[in-house]
């Protein structure tokens, strides 16, 4: 070997490495909209029919998406469908890029929590009738057209809502029949009737981190097809 090729191999090894790629983007970097804000939740199955999946909250930070924190994700029992599209009553979680209102629980909010809280009652409902002028809306008490069968006594779930986060599907401008009661919350036994859901301790995780100066959102959304999260 002549002098200096050791020299010019490593160098030229350095520079292959310097060239590989890195890998995608951080996935709110591959999505059209995230919001307008500088803090996200994405939501994502790896298929329509999936029950389970990952929720991961990111912060933006000198113009990119940094990762705050990502657990496992229940979804909808018969999976996820459009938003758009979606029917109440059918088990499934809505995909799209929502809002988050306010939280809520039977439990004290965590320490830190600067998003609007809403303690749970014992005459805190979730009014899911489509003959109500209560339709989607937390309601205390229950209206005298919000029948009870149609609604969510919110105190008897003590475990799903020791924390929750209202995601805004349907609620800004209620669709009748499209679906009512849509949170963030915590894991109950199995997969939910339309919710996504974490363990007990990352939605405490998730309440701290949430800062409605930020205007954070949540997307969700699957890995491909007309579903795909980064296709919003």
């Amino acid at each position: 070997m002549r002098p200096g090729a050791a020299v010019l191999l490593v160098s030229a090894s350095l520079l292959t490495l310097a060239l590989a790629p890195s890998g995608p983007p951080p996935l709110p970097e591959r999505m059209a909209d995230t919001g307008g804000g500088s803090q996200l939740i994405t939501a994502q199955a790896s298929r329509t029919s999936s029950t389970t999946g990952t929720v991961t909250w990111w912060n933006r930070r000198d113009g990119r998406w940094v990762k705050a924190g990502s657990v496992p994700a229940r979804f909808g029992a018969k999976g996820l469908v459009e938003g758009n599209s979606r029917k109440q009553g059918t088990d499934t979680t809505p995909t799209g890029l929502y809002d988050l209102p306010y939280a809520f629980g039977i439990e004290p909010a965590p320490e830190g929590t600067t998003a609007k809280y809403r303690p749970v009652r014992q005459n805190s409902w979730w009014c899911q009738d489509t003959a109500s002028r209560s339709y989607n809306r937390w309601t205390e008490p229950r209206p005298a057209d919000c029948r009870a069968a149609e609604s969510e006594h919110l105190i008897t779930y003590r475990t799903q809502y020791a924390y929750a986060l209202v995601i805004g599907f349907n609620y800004e401008r209620p669709v009748r029949g499209r679906g009512a009661g849509i949170f963030l919350h915590v894991n109950g036994s199995g997969a939910t009737a339309g919710c996504v859901s974490v363990s007990h301790d990352a939605m405490r995780r998730i309440l701290t981190w949430a800062d409605p100066a930020r205007s954070p959102h949540i997307a969700i959304g699957t890995d491909g097809g007309p579903t795909s999260i980064v296709r919003y």
